[in-house]
């Protein structure tokens, strides 16, 4: 049912009571002076949390040019790993699946028919062990069942990041040596999701120090970006929905700084928008992509794998400043959508390897109005439609001998289960 006029109009007016006029072009200004004046680098407690990888610098680049640069890569690939999402069961199991898939520009049938599948269980049952060692089925595929620690909080975050971070970094690893010239993952470089359980409340944390799924987790992108540099082969990562609040965090502890933004994108996209006023209307440029420098972060869960707390948990065969995590940020005006590129120090403290992935990058943003089409593809690989999702989780069920916990929500939103 439509919201009735009157009582939508009687919410929207509300808005005239809200005077906040011009301010979101003030914050312009003022994220502007925080660029030029905080950046360079920026500190937190006497430590570099985020500083330049060369010169502090915005750019821009001409979509039309960039349409029509050659590639700097003769192939790309791409990695994305899709899920159920978490699925309580009434006898007590909680299930999550993960599907990892590899996409190669131009297409590798054989590669993109291959996938890893990872299920992560949790049940409160001592008494079962659900664990399975992989075993391989289609010729190229590999599954496996993965018996999560028993928590009495979180089951659901617990088998959703276990699934789908076991899934991506084994795919990644099996089909490293089918990557030539450039991976971007579809997502962070590193498992974020797990990395943030450091703060969340006493389950997570405890087990974050004691979980081998965890730990296995960490050392596969420990060895994937090994292999890749010894490979001299790019990795990367391309995040599509930038969450992160790291940094304005940061600089709200600083004296005099006011950082009215809601998370870390809301500021790079001030930073980085261009237009200009005529007829008392704001006008954005829409001609070119614009992007900062690279950035080496330690914000946030951003300081893990370059930290020498990381040596508690993973073994690393190169010094722990090359795991650091760098990134370059890109605005796409034309639907006014920031866009995240991510990379370990590694590889982009080779100015020519860093310069060979953002024009790449830039291309690809440029002709495809949307994330590159390795990342759309592997994307398209890997997802689990709603379809797919009920018929598992009514095959879960004969197999369970049990019923879905639904809620009213899955009546509610339509969803077939």
């Amino acid at each position: 049912m439509t919201l009735d006029p009157v009582h939508f109009d009687g919410i929207a007016t509300l808005a005239d009571e809200i005077e906040y006029e011009g301010e979101e072009r003030n914050h312009q200004e003022l994220a502007r002076n925080v660029w030029e004046n905080y950046l360079d680098p920026l500190y937190h407690e006497g430590t570099k949390v985020l500083e330049p990888l060369g010169t502090l610098k915005r750019r821009r680049a001409n979509m039309q040019d960039l349409a029509l640069e050659s590639d700097r890569f003769e192939t790309m690939h791409g990695l994305d790993s899709g899920t159920t999402n978490p699925l309580p069961f009434k006898n007590g199991l909680v299930v999550d699946v993960a599907h990892a898939a590899m996409s190669s520009s131009p297409s590798d049938l054989d590669l993109h028919d291959s996938r890893t599948v990872v299920k992560a269980v949790h049940t409160n049952d001592v008494e079962r062990n659900f664990d399975k060692n992989w075993e391989t089925y289609n010729e190229g595929s590999k599954r496996k069942i993965v018996h999560v620690p028993r928590r009495d909080d979180f089951e659901e975050d617990i088998v959703h990041a276990l699934a789908l971070y076991r899934a991506e970094s084994r795919h990644a690893l099996d089909h490293a040596d089918d990557v030539s010239d450039f991976l971007l993952l579809d997502g962070p470089m590193y498992p974020k999701g797990i990395l943030r359980w450091r703060d969340r409340g006493s389950v997570l944390p405890d087990l974050f120090e004691n979980s081998g799924e965890v730990e296995k987790i960490l050392q596969n992108y420990v060895k994937l970006v090994e292999r890749f540099a010894e490979r001299e082969v790019p990795l990367a990562g391309f995040v599509k929905n930038i969450s992160a609040k790291s940094i304005i965090r940061t600089l709200r502890k600083k004296d005099g700084v006011n950082a009215p933004w809601a998370h870390d994108a809301a500021f790079f996209s001030q930073v980085l928008e261009r237009g200009e006023y005529g007829n008392g209307e704001y006008e954005r440029h829409t001609d070119d992509l614009t992007l900062t420098n690279w950035f080496v972060s330690r914000a946030g869960s951003d300081s893990f794998f370059g930290s020498r707390e990381a040596d508690r948990y993973v073994e690393r065969e190169f010094a722990p400043e090359q795991y650091e995590v760098t990134f370059c940020v890109i605005y796409d005006p034309r639907r006014d959508l920031l866009y995240k590129i991510e990379a370990p120090r590694v590889f982009t403290e080779d100015e020519t390897c860093r310069e060979k992935v953002e024009h790449q990058i830039l291309k690809e943003v440029a002709i495809a109005n949307g994330p590159p089409v390795a990342i759309s593809k592997a994307d398209s690989l890997a997802k689990i439609g709603q379809q797919s999702t009920g018929s598992l989780i009514r095959s879960f069920e004969r197999s369970f001998d049990s019923e879905l916990d639904a809620n009213y929500n899955a009546v509610r939103w339509g969803r077939n289960y």
